[in-house]
């Protein structure tokens, strides 16, 4: 299994000239692996990009994609990644739904499929990225 991360399926979604190439060749790649994988957090995030819950779900089922719920220590996980970024004084906006998808993908060890690395090499040390620069 793999863990997609947001950003690599808004590639696809928005037909990215830069990334889409990229992330289609791992999606490929990756699915060869297992199944791929989107937690809440990342159907949350897709679904601004549709007008339709079903144009979302006909997207995912197309790509072979299926949404698994996040295990309850993924969540307390996340959670205490959060504090101890805060604790450094990071700022509040916009990075807890990236610990929610690091913590899912070490809890349930997976490799997460990211073009965005920096927060999860910093917090999430053990865990396998598919990355650019991985």
């Amino acid at each position: 299994m793999t863990l997609i991360d947001t950003n690599v399926l808004l590639d696809l979604v928005t037909d990215d000239p830069v990334w889409v190439a990229w992330s289609i060749r791992q999606l490929d790649a990756a699915s060869l692996q297992g199944p791929l994988i989107i937690n809440d957090v990342v159907y949350a995030e897709l679904s601004v990009r549709f007008d339709r819950i079903e144009d979302l779900d006909d997207t995912l089922d197309e790509a072979g994609i299926t949404l698994a719920l996040m295990p309850r220590p993924a969540l307390f996980l996340a959670g205490k990644v959060f504090q101890r970024y805060r604790a450094a004084g990071g700022a509040r906006n916009g990075v807890l739904p990236d610990f929610f998808i690091g913590a899912h993908a070490v809890v349930a060890d997976m490799p997460l499929l990211t073009r965005d690395v920096r927060r999860y090499r910093t917090y999430f040390p053990s865990l396998k990225l598919i990355a650019p620069e991985a």
